[in-house]
């Protein structure tokens, strides 16, 4: 067993980070240490993933931004069987589009609609047919794991109620739309080991109905969710007082769950752990895959779990117990928000293409998918992750259920200062399910992280007490 000394002090992060599957019979004593504003468990992006995010193409997201704006309004009240106008005409073409970009998959990739009745409610004044449009990417080694991204086609106008004015819902949301479709494009070719779902979801401005509706039939199927993005609002870098940051996306990331019982709150409290939510592990995952040269993006995390006053699609997922974070741009112009298209002392306002910036959302696409490509060819998150307090000693015994993933290679703990929001140390620890460290628990919040042959790794799992 190493030292206290030695577990903290040897080696450096790159060593971590080039470590492949034969690496992982190293001694345990050869930790990994994060260095400058690096975590230790960050993983640069491999040579598929720098091409797969060089298809990413601006061009089309803007083509697709502009034919959502053209459909004149795609509230959630408006005509659902006009062709040429309304929210029905949006549905139509976003499912022809996934239908084709299916056809190339080879059969892995599928398109449908996901419909169901939303009873009145204050923003449903009549019963109304809400429908969700999805393209679902089967994996081919662990088809039963699941991640989804999703952006919202309903858009609306300055009052809610407005289904017949103008709401063009370019930035809000077509641009979120345009991520999640474009991403359906670029990987419908491939064959990712894990299922992903693409979900263009309506009803959102009404009440988050279509999210709601999906996160309740995953839940209802027994789904192993393991994570989900909502991209909504993220088509300008720019303020409203004309400042920009191109190359900073925001994302919303919960800490304790709203779906735990009192009692396992009481636990969390009482062991500490109120960062460390599976919620805020993706969030720190999509920092350690996504905030590189490749994306050209810095991942702003907000401890939040979304804007004061507003709220996402990723909400019905976490009500649900399932780990969901919210894209974002990095400061909202709220004078071409939710604005009745109109002009004003010779300037045009409304949520049009013409305010939205392509290239940056092309960069908001690239972060998902590299968020998104690595979780679904590394293995999944460990299981049943626990640490034993059974007896009072100064080292830790984590224990956790070993994964059924064909890539599994091994495990790696990790470990940081309760003070520190990202994690500082690692060791890789085997093809073991218990390993026991000579740090003590008391001091340092510790995760483990399952490890794939081809060097990806899973989002930490933070473990709870075995008593």
């Amino acid at each position: 067993m190493p030292t206290r000394r030695t577990v903290l002090t040897t080696a450096t992060a790159t060593a971590a980070t080039a470590a492949t599957a034969s690496a992982l019979a190293a001694s345990p004593a050869q930790a990994a240490e994060g260095t400058g504003s690096r975590a230790a468990t960050t993983q640069p992006p491999s040579r598929e993933l720098r091409s797969l995010l060089r298809e990413i193409d601006p061009a089309r997201i803007e083509a697709t931004v502009r034919k959502l704006a053209s459909f004149g309004t795609r509230h959630t009240l408006s005509s659902q069987d006009d062709p040429a106008r309304g929210i029905g005409a949006a549905r139509d073409w976003i499912l022809g589009e996934l239908r084709t970009y299916a056809a190339a998959s080879g059969g892995r990739m599928t398109a449908e609609l996901q419909s169901y009745v939303q009873e009145p409610t204050p923003r449903i004044p009549t019963a109304t047919r809400i429908t969700n449009v999805l393209a679902t990417l089967r994996g081919s080694t662990d088809p039963n794991r699941v991640y989804v991204v999703s952006g919202h086609y309903d858009s609306r106008a300055s009052d809610v109620m407005d289904a017949v004015s103008d709401a063009p819902g370019a930035d809000d949301d077509a641009s979120g739309v345009a991520v999640a479709m474009e991403l359906a494009r670029v990987m419908a070719r491939r064959r990712p080991a894990a299922t992903i779902v693409f979900a263009a979801v309506a009803g959102e401005e009404q009440g988050l109905f279509g999210a709601a509706h999906m996160a309740e039939r995953f839940k209802a199927a027994g789904a192993d969710l393991q994570g989900m993005f909502t991209n909504d609002i993220v088509g300008s870098s720019k303020a409203d007082d004309g400042t920009s940051d191109p190359y900073t996306i925001r994302l919303f990331t919960e800490g304790v769950p709203s779906s735990e019982t009192p009692e396992q709150a009481a636990l969390r409290r009482s062991v500490g752990g109120e960062n460390d939510s599976a919620t805020r592990q993706l969030a720190r995952f999509v920092r350690d895959t996504a905030d590189n040269d490749a994306t050209g993006m810095h991942v702003r995390v907000i401890y939040r779990r979304d804007r004061y006053l507003r709220g996402g699609d990723h909400i019905p997922f976490l009500e649900r117990g399932f780990a969901a974070c919210r894209f974002t741009e990095p400061a909202e112009d709220f004078a071409h928000q939710h604005q009745d298209v109109r002009v004003e002392d010779g300037k045009q306002y409304g949520d049009l293409p013409e305010f939205c910036d392509f290239p940056f959302i092309a960069r908001v696409a690239r972060v998902n998918g590299a968020a998104l490509w690595t979780l679904a060819n590394a293995p999944g998150t460990p299981k049943s992750t626990k640490i034993v307090t059974t007896n009072l000693t100064n080292s830790t015994e984590l224990v956790w259920d070993r994964g059924t993933d064909a890539d599994l290679a091994g495990y790696e703990v990790v470990w940081r200062e309760t003070t520190a929001p990202e994690w500082t140390h690692l060791v890789r620890v085997g093809d073991v399910t218990r390993h026991e460290i000579d740090l003590s628990k008391d001091n340092v919040f510790f995760g483990v992280r399952a490890v794939g042959r081809s060097g990806l790794r899973s989002p930490v799992a933070f473990p709870t007490p075995q008593r």
